[in-house]
């Protein structure tokens, strides 16, 4: 636990200065009305949530849990959040959770920020792929390597965030804190290309702290460009089509599945909710894929329905969100209504 509390500790210490100077400038959005079901989780006697970072869902409506604790873990409940077992006890590429997602044949994916690895696992619990490497453990537990950032490799990551998938089976990587880039893999995981660099940068197709990262069913890659704040889309061979930047920070992105996707974008104070950074107001938005913005909901609260820094989550079912959340060791469900918008279109 000591390990984990001190990353956090120093993680918020770092995020002050950026996080203060930016809020969402959007105006006049719709509200969306929504329920929460904040205790969800059935766990067994004596075991806890740590901070929960990472969340998803399988086609069976299984829900997938990598938290923080006294080890990063990753936990499995059945879609009434009854406890199903743990996935990757004692796994060497376990150390700092960061991230989980479901693909389309239910293999459950890691990304680990602390052994910068990501691993595939089969919806068994076995590993069928690892991309990264762990740092040797004689080098000791490292924030980030000393020095100035070391010029970005094919193969090696430097705390990366997230991974998805286009529908041919290439996967995407944002890597992440130390190297500010988004790389594509073929299926088989060799290399084809990457945009961004290990220096941060402004310009479209550049990054600074890419976040979160998805791919809509175009093959679209959605990036949470973080400490640049804003979304960035990139086409399917990474050159960036659009940003979108009127809604504050680039927390987290999530594309729900079906013919008619949406994108849920977040707005989320940085860990600790350290004064100078209470203008970021911790919404979620909702929009239709071009851009535009359908609703909102959400506010910071440390008792549900409010949220303590929403560090992703998974929208299988755009009416039916499970947020895993960092500061307050929760994972909430959220429903949500439809908006007029939608009600209209729908008669």
């Amino acid at each position: 636990m000591k390990r984990s509390l001190m990353w956090s500790v120093v993680l918020a210490a770092l995020a002050v200065p950026v996080f203060a100077q930016r809020k969402a400038t959007i105006e006049n959005v719709p509200e969306i009305s929504f329920s929460t079901v904040p205790n969800l989780l059935k766990l067994p006697p004596g075991e806890y949530l740590g901070e929960s970072v990472a969340v998803a869902t399988n086609s069976k409506g299984h829900i997938f849990v990598y938290h923080r604790s006294a080890n990063s873990r990753l936990f499995e409940f059945d879609q009434a959040g009854t406890f199903v077992k743990e996935i990757g006890s004692g796994y060497y590429g376990f150390e700092f959770a960061h991230s989980v997602r479901v693909d389309k044949d239910d293999n459950i994916w890691t990304v680990d920020e602390g052994t910068n690895m990501v691993t595939k696992f089969s919806p068994d619990g076995r590993v069928l792929m690892v991309l990264g490497r762990r740092p040797p453990a004689i080098t000791g537990v490292q924030l980030a390597p000393p020095g100035p950032n070391q010029p970005a490799k094919k193969y090696i990551f430097c705390r990366p965030t997230d991974v998805g998938w286009d529908a041919e089976g290439n996967i995407f990587i944002s890597d992440g804190y130390c190297n500010n880039r988004v790389v594509k893999y073929d299926k088989n995981g060799r290399f084809l290309a990457q945009a961004g660099s290990e220096k941060p940068g402004t310009a479209l197709g550049e990054f600074n702290l890419p976040h979160g990262l998805q791919v809509d069913a175009k093959g679209n890659v959605w990036v949470a460009d973080r400490t640049n704040f804003r979304y960035q889309v990139l086409d399917n061979n990474l050159k960036p089509i659009r940003e979108i930047t009127n809604l504050g920070v680039g927390w987290t992105v999530c594309i729900s599945q079906g013919p008619h996707q949406y994108a849920f974008l977040s707005n989320f104070n940085p860990n600790g909710n350290m004064p100078g950074s209470w203008d970021i107001t911790g919404e979620i938005y909702k929009t239709e894929l071009d851009g535009t913005v359908l609703g909102k909901f959400g506010h910071p609260g440390k008792l549900a329905p409010g949220f303590q820094v929403v560090h992703m989550m998974d929208c299988r079912n755009p009416n039916e969100l499970i947020a895993g959340e960092i500061e307050s060791w929760r994972v909430q469900k959220l429903l949500l209504k439809a908006t007029t918008a939608e009600a209209r279109n729908a008669k």
